[in-house]
């Protein structure tokens, strides 16, 4: 395992932890509190985040056997840079900018139970561990990808472990936000 991975992984503990203390003694009534009928509810933050991240599970799994054989358009695409950058820029928590996300990625519309943390912390524990299984030979800055959720959208597993990370904590602090805690 490399150090960069080794650091995603740390990282995306801390949010995991970090919710586990935040959201763990809430009732599911606390985490399905919508702040407005257009935003999500902390249960639905994370809710996404497992959704979302599950995506890309048998992407890492392809890695992690070698399984990996290139697209054409991810060898080709000269907007891998471009894409990569742009998402992370947009999931950056620091950014007040909303994002839709697509439907694939959408959080349950109805009420989530009180073990979605217990359910976060597992999935982030699955992330690790995957994570984990990335043969070290791989460079993450080369080896390109396409989106689970966008076809035609590519960029590199390094932004994507990047993404992992800003994308956990961006929905950490909106689930903080609607929880009101």
């Amino acid at each position: 395992m490399t150090e960069r991975i080794e650091n995603v992984i740390a990282e995306l503990e801390a949010v995991a932890e970090a919710a586990r203390v935040s959201f763990g003694g809430l009732s599911a009534e606390q985490l399905n509190r919508k702040p407005s009928e257009k935003e999500w509810s902390a249960a639905q933050c994370f809710d996404h985040l497992i959704v979302t991240h599950g995506l890309y599970f048998p992407l890492l799994e392809r890695f992690a056997t070698g399984e990996v054989l290139p697209t054409f358009w991810e060898r080709m695409s000269p907007f891998s840079g471009f894409f990569g950058r742009y998402l992370l820029r947009s999931l950056d928590p620091k950014s007040t900018k909303k994002v839709k996300t697509t439907k694939k990625a959408f959080p349950s519309a109805s009420e989530i139970d009180g073990g979605i943390i217990d359910r976060f912390y597992e999935h982030q524990q699955q992330l690790a561990a995957r994570l984990r299984e990335i043969p070290a030979d791989i460079d993450p800055k080369k080896a390109i990808i396409t989106s689970p959720l966008m076809p035609l959208v590519t960029y590199s597993l390094d932004d994507t472990f990047s993404m992992f990370v800003v994308h956990c904590q961006r929905h950490f602090d909106q689930a903080v936000r609607a929880a009101e805690i």
